[in-house]
Formats: structure tokens, C-alpha cells, sequence
């Protein structure tokens, strides 16, 4: 542990599994303390918790569905009540909804909108929630996707339309915000070993990877390196920035 985040309170949504889980880790072993918002795996968000705890820091669980509008300022309250205050934010919880078509007749549009709710105005809405009350000089880390800004095959209309609303609006909060120098930037990973990715990952073809400089794909610990960096002292003079951790895919 370096603790070069000791004193610092940390928000992580999505926190129970995946990308979320292994940043909410990595801030925890800068000396952040931490909080993970979750909606249904209970026991993986504790699991979780009690990782983070090992650590040394303090750390809490906290239900709440992104979905719901409503519920981000009751999950801000909650981290501020619990550790009297916030510094960052991590913008990870999204869902991904992909592999048809939009002039598919089965097109799912159901939970296509659903994922819209979630990823963008749940998102917007914890922004908004935590903004206000977010420490001079915090941090903002929304995690995109590189399907953002670059789409290298179909079925992805709605989920990089998705992202793309975030890379958008994390420049008009870096604008919003800088005069508190609080920072506001997008990671845009590529494809990466999470539940979400799993219909995926394995099974690339060669057309695809042969896009990528460095073949092969992320780790989760690489992502949450750069989220750990954008948090830190270090990270301080960057904002309004989309920083692609995808090796290098093009289209």
C-alpha cells in the first residue's frame, strides 16, 4: 500500500464485481476508503467489502439501483454519513445490451431503453448528486467504453451511443467543475474479462484482434491502474480527457 490516497473517500459504483471491484481494490491499496453501490449481489458486494478491509481502510456496501433516478442522492447521503465526506467519484455501473442489429425485428428495444436509463442518466444523475458536495480538488472518473468512439463491428448501436453520451458529458463537467479543481475524465476501455464482455471475449475473431497493436485484451488491474492515477496527486492537471486503455485498436 502506498497511501498516497490515505485520507481520501472514494464512491465506486457497480462496485460488487468486475471492473468496479477491482478498482474499488486498487484505490484501497492507495489508502482510499471506500464505498460500492451494488443492486442485487449482496454477497459479492460483501466479499468485497471485507477485501477492502483487509486493506487497512475503511469500506461499506451500499444497495442502490442506477436505474433509479431517485435513488443517487440517498446513496451520496449515505457515503457522506457514514464517512463525513466525498472525494471521488467512480462512474462504473453500466449494463451492456448487444449483438443485434437495429433493423432486427427481435431488436430487444425493452431493455435497450433500460440500458440507456442506466447508463447514462443514472450515471448523470450520481454526477449531479455528488458534484455539489464533492470536495475542492476531487476527482470524477467516468468509465466509457472505446465502443464510444470507435465501433469495429455491428450490434453496438445503442451500448457506444451510450458511452459516447458519457465522453460528451464528462467534458461539460470538467468545464462546470474546474473552478473547484475538481478533475472529470473518461477511461474508454477495450474489451476486458468481465461478466459483461463474457459473450464476447473468448471468442474474437482473428479480423478483430488483428486491430489491435498489442493482440491480446485488457486486464482489469491495467484499468484500474489509470483509474488509481486520475485519482491521485498526480492526476491533478488533467481533465475533460477520454484516455483509451484498448492496446491501441483502431478502425
Amino acid at each position: 500500500m502506498s497511501n498516497i490516497l490515505k485520507g481520501r473517500v472514494a464512491l465506486v459504483t457497480g462496485g460488487s464485481r468486475g471492473l468496479g471491484a477491482a478498482a474499488a481494490e486498487a484505490l484501497a491499496d492507495q489508502g482510499a476508503d471506500v464505498a460500492i453501490s451494488y443492486v442485487t449481489s449482496t454477497d459479492k458486494a460483501e466479499a468485497v467489502v471485507e477485501k477492502l478491509k483487509a486493506k487497512g481502510v475503511r469500506a461499506l456496501a451500499i444497495q442502490s439501483d442506477q436505474a433509479d433516478m431517485a435513488a443517487a442522492k440517498p446513496l451520496v447521503d449515505k457515503v457522506l454519513a457514514h464517512f463525513g465526506k466525498l472525494d471521488i467519484l467512480v462512474n462504473n455501473a453500466a449494463i451492456a445490451v448487444q449483438g443485434r442489429t437495429v433493423d432486427d425485428p427481435d431488436l430487444d428495444t425493452v431493455n435497450l431503453d433500460r440500458q440507456w436509463q442506466i447508463n447514462v442518466m443514472g450515471t448523470v444523475a450520481t454526477t449531479r448528486a455528488a458534484a455539489p458536495v464533492l470536495s475542492d480538488g476531487g476527482r470524477i472518473i467516468f468509465i466509457g467504453s472505446l465502443l464510444g468512439s470507435r465501433v469495429p463491428f455491428a450490434g453496438v448501436a445503442d451500448y457506444g451511443g451510450t458511452k459516447a453520451a458519457i465522453a460528451g458529458y464528462a467534458k461539460g463537467v470538467a468545464r462546470d467543475l474546474g473552478g473547484r479543481e475538481i478533475t472529470a475524465n473518461v477511461i474508454q476501455p477495450g474489451i476486458m474479462p468481465t461478466d459483461m464482455a463474457a459473450g464476447v471475449r473468448d471468442n474474437l475473431p482473428g479480423a478483430i484482434m488483428d486491430l489491435h497493436p498489442i493482440r491480446r485484451i485488457a486486464t482489469l488491474e491495467e484499468v484500474a491502474a489509470i483509474v488509481c492515477f486520475l485519482a491521485g496527486p498526480n492526476g491533478g492537471y488533467i481533465t475533460g480527457g477520454v484516455i483509451d486503455v484498448a492496446g491501441g485498436l483502431q478502425v
